[in-house]
Formats: C-alpha cells, sequence, structure tokens
C-alpha cells in the first residue's frame, strides 16, 4: 500500500498512540488528516506542531452519535473519500466488577466498541470510494487474555477484535484492507495511573502498526514472541493462565487498583 496522499480519518489522535500514528503516517507521506478528540486545546495543538499537514479537527466524542455525524458531514463536505480509517479511542477503568462505577461500564461500552462500530458504518461509503483503503481497528492485549479486574476493557477489546474479523470477511470482495493491532501496556497518559514497570513507547506501537499496514497484515501484535506463546496457551490451556493469575492475585489488584482514565 502507498501511503503518499492518503486521507486519514482517527479518533483519539491528539495524545499518545494517536498521536504517534500521525507522525508515523506523515513519515510516509500523508499529507491530510481529519482528527476527532475530546480536548479542543490538544486539538488545536496538533496544528502547532505540524504546520504543514492538512487538519479537519472536530471536538466530540465517539460514545455520541450526534458527534459522529458531525465528523462525517465536515469530512465529507471536504473530501472526496477516506483511505484511512484508525479507530483509536480509547478508555479505561480497573476495578473488581461490583466495584466499578456503572457510569464507568457504559462508557467503557460506548466509547471502546459501540463508538468504534458506528463510525466504522458511517465511514464505509467514503472509504469504498477509495482505490487503496485500510480499516485500523486498535484492540489491547487484553482483547486476547483477560486479565482480573479489566472484565470491562477487555470484553470491548475482544468485541473490537471479532469486530475487525467480521469486517475483514464482510468486505472481502472490497477494496478496503482491515488491520487490527493489540498493544500491550504503552507509555500514554491512559496509563499514568496504572502501576506497570515496562511499557512499550507509542511510537512503536505507531511504527509497527504502520509497517504492519504496508505489509497488508491483519494482526499486529505487541510483546514479541512470549505474547504469542501467551496467547496460544490461552486458547488451548486457560487453566494454565488462571494458576498464574491465581498465584499473582494480589500483584494484579495492586497493579491496577487506581488504573482509571476516562
Amino acid at each position: 500500500m502507498n501511503l503518499k496522499h492518503k486521507k486519514a480519518l482517527i479518533t483519539g489522535g491528539s495524545a499518545g498512540i494517536g498521536k504517534a500514528l500521525i507522525k508515523e503516517l506523515i513519515a510516509h507521506g500523508v499529507q491530510d488528516f481529519a482528527v476527532i478528540g475530546r480536548s479542543q486545546d490538544k486539538l488545536n495543538a496538533l496544528k502547532e506542531e505540524f504546520k504543514n499537514i492538512n487538519f479537519i479537527l472536530v471536538a466530540g466524542d465517539v460514545s455520541k452519535l450526534a458527534d459522529i455525524n458531525r465528523l462525517i458531514d465536515e469530512v465529507g463536505s471536504r473530501w472526496d473519500c477516506v483511505d484511512l480509517l484508525i479507530n483509536n479511542a480509547g478508555v479505561v477503568s480497573a476495578d473488581a466488577l461490583q466495584e466499578m462505577p456503572d457510569e464507568d461500564i457504559i462508557n467503557q461500552i460506548n466509547i471502546n466498541l459501540t463508538g468504534l462500530i458506528l463510525l466504522t458504518k458511517k465511514t464505509l461509503p467514503l472509504l469504498m470510494k477509495s482505490e487503496e483503503a485500510g480499516l485500523i481497528n486498535i484492540s489491547s492485549g487484553l482483547g486476547y487474555i483477560a486479565k482480573p479486574f479489566y472484565s470491562v476493557y477487555a470484553a470491548t477489546k475482544a468485541g473490537v477484535r471479532h469486530f475487525s474479523e467480521a469486517m475483514r470477511r464482510e468486505l472481502i470482495f472490497k477494496n478496503i484492507h482491515v488491520m487490527t493491532v493489540y498493544p500491550t501496556a504503552t507509555d500514554t497518559g491512559m496509563m499514568t495511573t496504572a502501576k506497570v514497570d515496562k511499557m512499550d513507547s507509542p511510537e512503536l506501537v505507531a511504527k509497527k502498526s504502520v509497517d504492519g499496514l504496508l505489509n497488508k497484515e491483519i494482526n499486529v501484535i505487541l510483546g514479541g514472541d512470549q505474547r504469542l506463546k501467551d496467547i496460544d496457551t490461552n486458547f488451548n490451556h486457560p487453566l494454565q493462565i488462571d494458576k498464574s493469575v491465581k498465584e499473582n492475585y494480589d500483584a494484579y489488584k495492586e497493579r491496577t487498583e487506581k488504573h482509571r482514565a476516562m
């Protein structure tokens, strides 16, 4: 896939992995971005940092259908097509399920999954006008291997995984490549309140993601060979993962007790 002159729509693009993806795509020749994010100040900062790039900036929340429709109306009025849709926006709230605020449950589902699905639906007519389009969904390592205290977050990210798989097959006769990215813990604002020692950089996630897109991969899984082994174990011998969780349960609880980025 040649990325030069592509038009990219990205959610949550003003910080973290999203912003790193913008930088990486610029390095590959992308000049036109539509970005939706909840902070107008952070969106405005993109224009200041990337002065020679053409931006459509929409302050909005992907959990709100009105904001999604407003974004699509704005993009459709200025672009003839969308070449890349990158569903990156996400929130997290870690806690025992019975202790998790109802609002955090609802918002994780609405932002991480429902909004992603609705935006994909609304963007598809513009993607289908592209000669060579890409649909990239950012899931999580927890979308493959669920861990305690991340029940809702893991459910949303597993939903992203299966949604991507279904869309890849639904669009099999279309010129739209569907790819899913599974980051491990990444050093972004979303992880500030989590107790994690070693994290990937957002730049690494962005580079792996764009390399995967260029190579027409369907899954980009961060975490190396060990992550692939763990995924295989979780699928074929899930009780082995249960045993490991039981042995490290207190550590999981301590690591996640204040992890919230909503």
